[in-house]
């Protein structure tokens, strides 16, 4: 992504995040649920994207994870991660974002969240930088400040943190790591 001819009044707030929200199916997966036999589910997450989560935090961007549903599977790719405000199991994503700036001491203006569906919207319109993947419904994208090239679970993620990054001039002198 062409950072550079992306509009100033964009890098301006992106440059002022200070946390990140992201929903996990449909942005950091691709949204299918792959339920076995025996009950179990798998999901598949880019480690493009991991690294992506990783260098914000290691810049000072908090990063947070709200979900609706429960998963051991996304328990363990937090914890892998090292993210360690994770909300599952939220259907009222708002609630759950007014309770994570509560305890962060952070305000809504600085605050990216990366959503895709209908039950995003009511936390992302509160945010200061609202963003989806490319493949997001078509009501969210036309109500977003930045959607990626890239769909959920192949890259999204990465293009916001790449974005984030940027706007604070840091994309370039950043630390990869294991995701």
């Amino acid at each position: 992504m062409n950072f550079d001819q992306l509009p100033e009044p964009l890098l301006a707030v992106a440059a002022a995040v200070d946390l990140a929200v992201f929903d996990v199916d449909g942005v950091m997966t691709d949204g299918r649920l792959l339920i076995h036999h025996d009950g179990t589910e798998s999901k598949s997450f880019h480690t493009r994207d991991g690294l992506g989560l990783k260098a914000l935090m290691r810049r000072g961007i908090d990063v947070a994870v709200i979900t609706a549903r429960r998963s051991t599977v996304v328990d363990r790719r937090m914890a892998e991660l090292g993210i360690a405000h994770y909300c599952q199991g939220q259907e009222d994503k708002r609630a759950a974002l007014d309770k994570l700036w509560s305890e962060l001491e952070r305000q809504p203006y600085h605050t990216a969240y990366m959503g895709d569906d209908l039950v995003d919207w009511p936390a992302m319109k509160a945010c200061g930088l609202k963003a989806a993947p490319a493949d997001a419904a078509p009501w969210i994208t036309a109500r977003c400040d930045f959607v990626s090239n890239r769909p959920g679970g192949y890259g999204a993620v990465r293009e916001l943190c790449e974005l984030l990054l940027h706007a604070r001039g840091a994309l370039e002198s950043w630390q990869g790591g294991y995701a």
